[in-house]
Order: C-alpha cells, then structure tokens, then sequence
C-alpha cells in the first residue's frame, strides 16, 4: 500500500491492522548518539490506548512497545528503529455482519472501490488503531526535540457545543492530563465530560477540536514552496482519523480583520527578533519566526453508532447496519496524545533539514 510512509529527513513507515497479530513503525534517519527513555515512550501509548476511562472505548489492550532494532545500551545507533505492539484482545466476531455491508461514513466502500476487498475486521488499515504505530515513533521524535528546547503541548479545546472560552495562551497546560476528556479547565472538563456520556448512552457519537500549542521553535524551520511548515503540519493532522478541518494563527477568524488589525509587529528584545502578536500562528511565508506556533484540528463524530442506519451491501442490496462491540463514542481525548505526536514527526523532520540546509564549510 503506497501512503504508509512519511517524513523526509526523519521518516516513518509504519505497518499492521486492527485486527491484524500487531501495529508497528520503522523510523529512518533518526540521529545515533539520542539517548532515549523507553518508559516516556511507553506513557505517550498509555495516553493513546483505548480503555483507560468510562468515555473512550472499553477494547482492552495494554498497547506494550516492544523495540526491535536501533537503539543499543540506551541510545539510538543512526540505523533504521524498530518497534512493535501486539494486539491482545480483538473480537473480529463483532464485524460478522458488516462482511458484505457498507457502513455510512466508513471507509468500507472506498477501500473495495481501491483494492477490490477490504479487511472489514475493525477496518483493517483504515482503523484508528494504526495511530499506535505513530504515537511510538512521534515519541521518539520528540525526545530528539526536547534537545533543541521544543515542547509540544495539545489539549481538548471543544467537545460538540461545548468549548473553551479561554484562548491558548490563558489555559494552564499542567492540566491537561488531570481530567478523562484532556480539557486544561476543570469546570468546562467536567461539562464536555457529561455530554460524552450522554452522548454515548443514547447510542450515538460526538466531535469537536483538538488544540495544540508548539513552544520553543527557533526561527527558520520549514521549506518553500511546497513543503511548507504549516502544510506539512496540515498534511499531518488531515492524515489522522476523523479529522475534518485544519487552521493555524487566527485561521477562519482572521479574514474578518483587515491588514492593518492583522499583521504582526516586529520588535527586538534580549538579542532576538519578537513580534507583539501573533496572529501568524508563529509561521510567516511557511517559515518558523520564532513565536509559538498553535493551530486546531477538527473532528467528527465517530461513524459507528449503535443506531440503526440505512446502507447497501457490496451487491447493491438496501441494508440496514447497526453497529456492535466496543467503540469511542468522542475521538477528542485519544486524539490528543496523536496530535502531538504527528506535530512532533512534522518538527523533527524539519529540525533535521534545516541543520543540514545550513552546514558551514
């Protein structure tokens, strides 16, 4: 399957199904001499993995990395890095009767339309499940941004109507982690957290906006013309399941403000180049300028709801599906911990070019 790959400089592969033996991900190019902490890795997987509170699926899987290649005594070698995580508790029989039938939404049809059959076993390659492979390598890449100074910061920002008043810049990120739902404001944690429920005892779905503020960025990351960095970041974020929208900077808001209300000021300040706002979400001309980066990405409800629906099978008969076991009635508080790890993948991937694109001589 072409698609499985991305990244140039850090590049990732990753592989495996969701109802497959296991998930796995080679990383190339990832420098030798990192010293890695395997537990951390492990922490952003427990953060991803389905079962860990009464809002996100019950599927029970310890999502245990194992790594394979690359790293030796603690450190990576600068050859390719493997890992693997095993599946454990995947009930195929759940899926029986979606066999022949094309569920609304899903990408069952898309995938017989592409490759004449599909794995209708929890969607195969097109479940969220493939996001483990990507939270394990964007661990490792933000262990190599940690030392050049850059954090990644991502939170639940809105769940259906429910959203943050406060902007990124106002929230206390330590507590992000501190709720089910991954929302750093207790009180509106505790609304979005009730609808969730609500939500899922009626049998149904719901979506909303994963935010994500990026700190420490140098200036002079990114690639003209086409790679970007707000287009690779973009790319990124459209590529993880659900996700329906992207902006960065003011986004959708900012064409309600003229030039003169938009553009960001420059001044200097302690030998480095500032502006007083930042509207441009830290990028100007698909370059880092230096200032935060923060951007949001929008998710849909989930597809399978426990509601009767009308659909077709493979054979163009009127069906009805109705969907069974065990599934994420929100995206939101999954999605954060792959948010990050994709904006990690994008970053890494970029600090290597840009150290390469400035080799002295």
């Amino acid at each position: 399957m072409a698609g499985s790959t991305f990244g140039q400089a850090f590049r990732i592969s990753t592989f495996g199904e969701s109802h497959g033996k296991g998930l796995g991900v080679i990383i190339d190019g990832c420098p030798a001499g990192l010293t890695i902490n395997e537990e951390a890795i492990q922490q952003e997987l427990d953060r991803r993995k389905p079962g860990q509170s009464a809002i996100v699926t019950q599927r029970k899987e310890e999502d245990t990395v194992q790594i394979l290649s690359g790293i030796f005594e603690g450190r990576t070698e600068g050859t390719p890095i493997g890992m693997i995580i095993y599946n454990g508790d995947q009930k195929s029989k759940d899926y029986d009767h979606i066999k022949d039938r094309y569920r609304p939404s899903h990408a069952d049809y898309t995938f017989d339309a592409k490759y004449g059959h599909r794995d209708y076993r929890g969607g195969g390659r097109s479940s969220a499940r493939e996001t483990a492979a990507r939270v394990a390598a964007g661990a490792v890449a933000r262990q190599l941004l940690a030392q050049a100074g850059i954090s990644i910061h991502a939170y639940v920002s809105k769940v259906g109507p429910i959203g943050l008043t406060l902007s990124h810049d106002e929230v206390d990120l330590s507590l992000v982690d501190t709720n089910d739902v991954r929302c750093p404001h207790p009180e509106t944690a505790e609304q979005m957290i009730r609808l969730i429920k609500e939500v899922k005892k009626d049998g149904d779905t719901i979506g909303g906006i994963v935010t994500c503020v990026v700190k420490g960025v140098p200036a002079g990351l990114g690639e003209p013309v086409f790679d970007k960095l707000h287009a690779d970041l973009g790319k990124a974020m459209l590529s993880i399941n659900a996700a329906k929208g992207f902006e960065y900077g003011s986004g959708f808001e900012g064409v309600e403000l003229r030039g003169s209300a938009h553009n960001d000021a420059f001044y200097y300040e302690d030998g480095e180049v500032r502006t007083h706002t930042n509207r441009s979400g830290g990028i100007q001309g698909g370059i880092s300028n230096g200032m935060d980066i923060y951007f949001k990405v929008a998710f849909k409800s989930v597809a399978t709801i426990m509601k009767g629906q009308n659909s077709i099978d493979k054979y163009g008969n009127e069906v009805e599906v109705t969907g069974r076991g065990r599934h994420d009635p929100c995206v939101l508080p999954r999605a954060v911990p792959i948010v990050e790890a994709m904006a990690a993948l994008v970053l890494a991937d970029h600090w290597l070019r840009q150290r390469m694109a400035k080799l002295t001589f």
